[in-house]
C-alpha cells in the first residue's frame, strides 16, 4: 500500500470539493482498502465521508429512500425491507458476513469493483480495466466464474454485487451530488458494459458521489425474492443470481420482474424473460420457460457454458419462490 493524505468531511460539499481535487471516497472502505492493499488502487488523498448525514432509511410517499451511508446491516434488519422489499433484504444478507455487513455502506456497495482474479492480481496478467490496452487475459484463460452478456473483446469481467441485481429488478434510481447540484438517475443508467474502455466502470462523473438510493414501492417488490447459486452456502459471490418480483391475478402474472446476477459485466434485466410470462399462468412449466428466455443470447466462453443452465434454474425456482409470497 503506498502513501496517501486523508482528509474527513463534515459536509457534502466539502466531499464534492475534495473529489474536485482527485480524492477518492471512503465509506466503510470494505472494498477501497481491500483494492489499496493489492495494488490495484492507489489514491493518493482519500476523503471519509462517514460524518455526513446519509444514514436514514424511510418511506417517502410509496418510495423507499435508502441513506448511501446506511449500513448493510442495518438495512438487512429494518422493517420495511423485511415486509416490503424482501428480495433488497435477501440480496443484503447473503451478500457478506455480519462483520462486512456492519461496515459496508449501500452506495459504497452499489460501486464494487469486479472480482475477476486477473484484475486483482496483476503481473503477470493482461487486463484491461487495470491496465488499459494490455489485453484480457480472461478472454483465453481460465473464465468459469465471467459474464454471458456485456461482455466486449477488451472485457469479460463480471459485475459482482448482489443488492444492485436485486434493485435493478424493481426500477431504483440513484440520487447524485457534484458541482452542479444534485441529480437523479435510473439504476440501468449507473454502470457501464465495457466495449472498448473497461478500466471506465459507471457513469458517475469524476466529482460527484450517491446520496440516496430510491426504489418504488409495488406489488412486485413485496412478492419477491433473491436467489443465490454459489460454490459453498457460505458469503461467497454468486455463480447466477435472480432477483425476481411478481404481480399475480389469481394464476396469471399481471406483472413479473426478472434480473440476472453473477452473468453480466453490469446487473442484468431480463426483460424477454418478463414479456414472456405477462398474461399467462405461472406453473413450473412457464417459470421453466421464463429461465429459459433469460439466458437466450448468451455469449459462453471455454469454461462457463453451465452458467446457462444453472441460470434457467435459477430463475425457474426464483419464481415458484416468489409466488408464495404472494
Amino acid at each position: 500500500m503506498q502513501p496517501f493524505s486523508y482528509y474527513r468531511a463534515e459536509t457534502a460539499n466539502d466531499v464534492v470539493s475534495a473529489l474536485s481535487g482527485g480524492a477518492r471516497i471512503l465509506a466503510g472502505g470494505t472494498t477501497l482498502y481491500d483494492l489499496m492493499k493489492l495494488d490495484v488502487e492507489h489514491p493518493e488523498r482519500v476523503v471519509d465521508i462517514s460524518a455526513l448525514d446519509l444514514t436514514e432509511i424511510r418511506m417517502e410517499g410509496e418510495t423507499l429512500v435508502l441513506g448511501a451511508l446506511a449500513r448493510m446491516s442495518d438495512a438487512v434488519e429494518h422493517e420495511i425491507l423485511r415486509t416490503e422489499f424482501p428480495a433488497l433484504r435477501e440480496s443484503l444478507w447473503r451478500a457478506a458476513s455480519q462483520q462486512l455487513r456492519n461496515m459496508a455502506t449501500l452506495g459504497g456497495n452499489l460501486l464494487q469493483r469486479t472480482r475477476c482474479s486477473y484484475f486483482r492480481h496483476g503481473a503477470p496478467y493482461a487486463c484491461n480495466k487495470r491496465q488499459p490496452g494490455s489485453g484480457c487475459a480472461a478472454v483465453e484463460g481460465l473464465n468459469r466464474a465471467h459474464a454471458l452478456f456485456g461482455g466486449s473483446d477488451a472485457c469479460i469481467a463480471i459485475y459482482p454485487g448482489d443488492f444492485a441485481t436485486a434493485l435493478m429488478a424493481f426500477d431504483a434510481e440513484i440520487d447524485l451530488l457534484g458541482p452542479s447540484g444534485t441529480r437523479r438517475i435510473p439504476l440501468a443508467s449507473l454502470h457501464r458494459e465495457p466495449e472498448d474502455n473497461p478500466e471506465r466502470e459507471t457513469n458517475l462523473e469524476p466529482d460527484e458521489f450517491i446520496t440516496a438510493i430510491r426504489v418504488p414501492r409495488s406489488n412486485a417488490a413485496r412478492a419477491s425474492t433473491y436467489h443465490k447459486i454459489r460454490d459453498r452456502e457460505s458469503y461467497a459471490f454468486a455463480l447466477v443470481s435472480s432477483a425476481v418480483g411478481l404481480d399475480l391475478d389469481g394464476d396469471i402474472v399481471r406483472d413479473a420482474r426478472i434480473a440476472l446476477g453473477g452473468v453480466a459485466t453490469r446487473p442484468w434485466r431480463a426483460g424477454d424473460a418478463e414479456r414472456l410470462l405477462v398474461g399467462r399462468p405461472l406453473t413450473e412449466a412457464t417459470a421453466r420457460e421464463a429461465g429459459v428466455a433469460a439466458f437466450a443470447g448468451a455469449s459462453t466462453t471455454q469454461h462457463n457454458a453451465f452458467k446457462t443452465e444453472l441460470g434457467a434454474r435459477a430463475v425457474a425456482d426464483a419464481l415458484m419462490i416468489a409466488k408464495t409470497r404472494i
